[in-house]
């Protein structure tokens, strides 16, 4: 069960530079599992140190915000998008 994460541009530099990671994962939660094994300096961008998603990060899945879903037990189906969005703020 292939899924993809697409990684925005200014987090990529943790991951390679790749925009889209492939991986196998049952949960969204264990979709951010992996990237700590494999991208911990991604993870660290995405989680804090209680493995809670970030205050200013957005997961979706697909078109679904993950917090209106099951957050992080959110269940993955084969050919899901994860998309990873900060968020931007300034003047």
């Amino acid at each position: 069960m292939t899924i993809t994460i697409l990684v925005p541009p200014m987090l990529r530099a943790c991951c390679g530079g790749a925009s889209e990671l492939f991986l196998s994962a049952p949960t969204v939660r264990a979709a951010l599992e992996q990237l700590e094994q494999n991208h911990p300096s991604l993870y660290r961008s995405i989680c804090d140190e209680t493995g809670r998603v970030r205050r200013h990060v957005n997961l979706f899945v697909n078109t679904s915000h993950v917090r209106d879903r099951e957050g992080l037990d959110t269940a993955l189906a084969p050919g899901d998008v994860i998309t990873i969005l900060p968020a931007v703020s300034g003047g």
